[in-house]
């Protein structure tokens, strides 16, 4: 069985939807048939509560995934959407960057752990909002990187940052890694501010902007706090499309990953 596509959802940025974003596309995905195990590497842990995992539930982390205590396949829960499991976090990771700073391995410990077979199609990481260790972790594991970017003034300054770091990862540690496209969230289009970022974006970024875009919507705010992603809490919701539409696009271009890997194998 061929090995698991595995795409890092970051943005050093915190409050840009990327958890809200890394939990409703692998419920969108998993409801279309993709097997996909989300991993929550964020010592915050919302990705696990958005989807419905109580703390006393959480005794097998990433943390341990890190540390090569655990395989993916025994670290990943079940949730209430079929086909999706995700391996949860708990607070504990916070201390990752001390814990493994020695290792001399420190930036492939996460992609040890998940080149080995664990039933899945597809792996999301759910990555910190910091340029740290956790998210060089995942981006050295990956094959692609998903950017959620608000539509804000300062998007874009703190996108260039990001960009550079991928790049830095490609010439050091994973030459495949490319960046998968940038999602544009909590978008307003009655306000001129995000009408004019989401503009800027597609003229600096062109292709790698996806064409839907989602809106600010009281649903999707409200979901995590039933443990459940919008798709699922309110599917007709303008949240709830737009996480749908963004699913079906992304996986039009997971299949250029997916065609390219098998031509280079």
């Amino acid at each position: 069985m061929s090995e698991p596509i595995i795409i890092a959802i970051a943005n050093q940025k915190g409050g840009v939807g990327k958890t809200t974003s890394a939990i409703n596309l692998g419920a969108a995905l998993a409801d279309a048939g993709q097997r996909t195990i989300l991993i929550d590497l964020d010592p915050q842990g919302n990705a696990s509560t958005g989807l419905g995992i109580d703390p006393d539930r959480r005794e097998i982390t990433s943390y341990d995934l890190l540390g090569g205590q655990a395989t993916l396949a025994a670290a990943a829960l079940t949730t209430d959407v079929e086909n999706l499991r995700i391996v949860p976090s708990t607070p504990d990771l916070s201390s990752a960057d001390i814990d493994f700073s020695r290792s001399a391995d420190r930036t492939r410990l996460l992609r040890r752990s998940l080149r080995a077979e664990a039933g899945a199609d597809l792996v999301l990481i759910d990555c910190p909002p910091a340029l740290g260790l956790l998210t060089v972790n995942a981006m050295v594991a990956a094959d692609a990187v998903l950017v959620p970017l608000q539509a804000e003034f300062y998007a874009l300054e703190g996108l260039s940052q990001l960009l550079m770091t991928v790049r830095q990862i490609r010439q050091t540690a994973n030459p495949d890694l490319r960046v998968n496209g940038v999602l544009l969230t909590m978008a307003d289009s009655r306000n001129n501010l995000s009408q004019q970022v989401e503009a800027d974006a597609r003229a600096t970024l062109g292709d790698l902007v996806y064409r839907t875009t989602i809106p600010r919507n009281v649903r999707v705010s409200e979901a995590p706090s039933f443990g459940k992603p919008v798709v699922h809490y309110d599917p007709s919701s303008k949240g709830g499309i737009a996480y749908r539409e963004f699913a079906k696009e992304f996986a039009g271009r997971l299949k250029k990953i997916e065609t390219k890997e098998a031509v280079n194998g």
